[in-house]
């Protein structure tokens, strides 16, 4: 399964990428040594500002260096039970009734009891899910063949099998304590896990891809499938909702052999897939602004931004004073070498500025004699400036790459302290007086005038303390049910659980010289059974 286009069968991930030969990834490597070597001190990033990166990279980050050999054994897995109930014929071979017929023995072979029947026939629908990627002579068929499977699986049903095999496999207490009281956790202790995440992955990202050549059952099919995404369907909640709990159950040291690079995946593209990504959150935010009957927004932010040059972060406080003491020493150098020079003048250093300048009012040949008298000085004090050309000159633009906004309590504050600073008294939240205010105060506020923006947000809050303030004659509040809606209610009584569990994976994750002393290891599904 050539994904990531290095020829060997496997997908690749980032760490994989940068060991490519150049040709590989040449077009970056050519954009970045043709900005190191000419000149500019900016030069931008080839980064696209997005969502999610191309469908093979997102694939390509699933897997880990030591699930390799597990290629191979899914496939094996799959042609056992492929040559018992089907002919010597291969996968790509037969018709799409046989097709939903071998995926419909493979869903029901799932629900026997012994486990390693049911790892097998996981392994072989992981087989599947991969695109079958041993019958396939390019990367293009395999990517054809990897969507064309997807959709027949979820066409009969196995999501919500793995759901529910997902979902014994968290509950599993023996499992669970077997983890705990090992020394250390490998891959093995997780392998179970790891095949029902990678199938549930790689439907979620491949089926949230858009593709015009898709037929319209197809379509049909994905939004169907976002809508039970975002349900509560499974164990009475979201998918997303199960996921969190997972994180939380591995940070309190409960589940240590959880894959919780896989879980955060799934729990990241299936949040994506089911609220959408920019592009959705901007079109909605245009509907509801019309619903409310709020002027349009003055821009698309995420435009701007994507338009936007690279910049650094700021400067840590660290950084910042290493730069105070370098300009300090180059100063302190500057002044040794002006002493200098003015030792060697033999004048009053307090009067070399006023007689330079004299002399540039008199006579220009006498700087050009008295140049050539001392090169060598001259040269020490004002280094000769260094040529750039015109062409890498950095532009920048006028004024900020987006709209100003203004809120309305915003204009009642200036108008306030203004009032009381030249008038003596205050109108409250009257914007519409400036009587006895000066005119530059006028011009103030029409440009805050111009530039007022009311959000949805400050609607809902005034909306909701009206609410408060009279329960029983507002009458019942109404909430749309909606994807974000259900996601919300599933997250909030365990919101702060989740917000801690996440911090802490994010700190065992950040790269430090200190040694850190966490109990949580995040590479649990990356380290193999048998150390090397």
């Amino acid at each position: 399964m050539d994904v990531g286009g290095n020829g060997s069968g496997l997908p690749v991930n980032n760490k994989q990428r940068a060991m490519l030969p150049n040709k590989t990834r040449g077009e970056f490597t050519r954009n970045q040594r043709k900005d190191s070597e000419g000149q500019s001190e900016s030069p931008d990033l080839e980064f696209e500002y997005s969502d999610t990166d191309k469908w093979a990279a997102e694939l390509s980050e699933l897997y880990s260096y030591t699930e390799g050999p597990e290629f191979a054994l899914n496939r094996k897995c799959f042609e056992e039970e492929f040559r018992v109930h089907v002919s010597d014929k291969k996968w790509t071979e037969l018709d799409e009734a046989q097709h939903r017929a071998h995926a419909m023995r493979l869903l029901d072979s799932l629900e026997v009891t012994a486990r390693e029947k049911r790892l097998k026939v996981a392994r072989a629908i992981l087989y599947m899910a991969q695109g079958t990627f041993a019958e396939c002579s390019s990367e293009v068929e395999v990517q054809h063949w990897m969507r064309y499977n997807i959709f027949l699986l979820l066409d009969v049903g196995t999501f919500s099998a793995l759901v529910e095999l997902l979902n014994m496999e968290i509950d599993n207490s023996a499992a669970c304590s077997s983890a705990v009281r090992k020394p250390a956790i490998s891959l093995a202790d997780s392998t179970d896990l790891r095949v029902l995440l990678n199938i549930m992955y790689m439907m979620v990202e491949t089926i949230q891809q858009d593709d015009p050549a898709d037929k319209p059952e197809w379509k049909t099919i994905k939004e169907t499938f976002r809508t039970e995404l975002g349900s509560p369907l499974f164990n009475n909640e979201p998918i997303s909702v199960m996921l969190f709990g997972m994180v939380t159950k591995f940070c309190s040291g409960h589940a240590p052999h959880f894959p919780m690079k896989k879980v955060l995946l799934l729990l990241w593209k299936s949040i994506l897939f089911t609220l959408g990504g920019f592009e959705r959150l901007q079109s909605i935010k245009v509907r509801k602004r019309e619903e409310l009957g709020l002027p349009p927004l003055p821009e698309d932010s995420i435009r701007v931004i994507r338009s936007m040059r690279a910049a650094s972060p700021p400067a840590s406080a660290s950084d910042l004073i290493e730069q105070q003491q370098k300009r300090a020493r180059r100063e302190h150098k500057a002044l040794i070498k002006q002493d200098n020079l003015d030792a060697f003048n033999e004048k009053d250093p307090y009067k070399a500025d006023d007689s330079r300048e004299d002399e540039d009012d008199n006579d220009d040949n006498d700087n050009s004699i008295e140049a050539e008298t001392f090169p060598l000085e001259r040269d020490e004090v004002m280094p000769p400036p260094i040529p750039h050309p015109p062409s890498e000159r950095v532009s920048f633009p006028k004024g900020l790459p987006w709209a100003p906004k203004v809120r309305e309590k915003d204009i009642e504050n200036f108008l306030e302290s203004s009032r009381s600073k030249f008038i003596g008294y205050t109108l409250g939240s009257d914007t519409d007086t400036v009587v006895g205010l000066p005119r530059p105060i006028h011009e103030s506020i029409k440009t805050l005038k111009q530039h007022k923006y009311v959000s949805i947000a400050e609607l809902q809050i005034t909306k909701e303390e009206e609410f408060q303030k009279t329960p029983l004659s507002g009458g019942e509040e109404e909430v749309e049910t909606c994807a974000t809606e259900l996601l919300y209610q599933g997250i909030l009584p365990s919101l702060p659980q989740y917000m801690i569990a996440l911090l802490k994976i994010l700190l065992a994750a950040a790269p430090t010289s200190k040694a850190k002393t966490d109990s949580i290891n995040i590479l649990a599904d990356v380290l193999p059974e048998e150390m090397p």
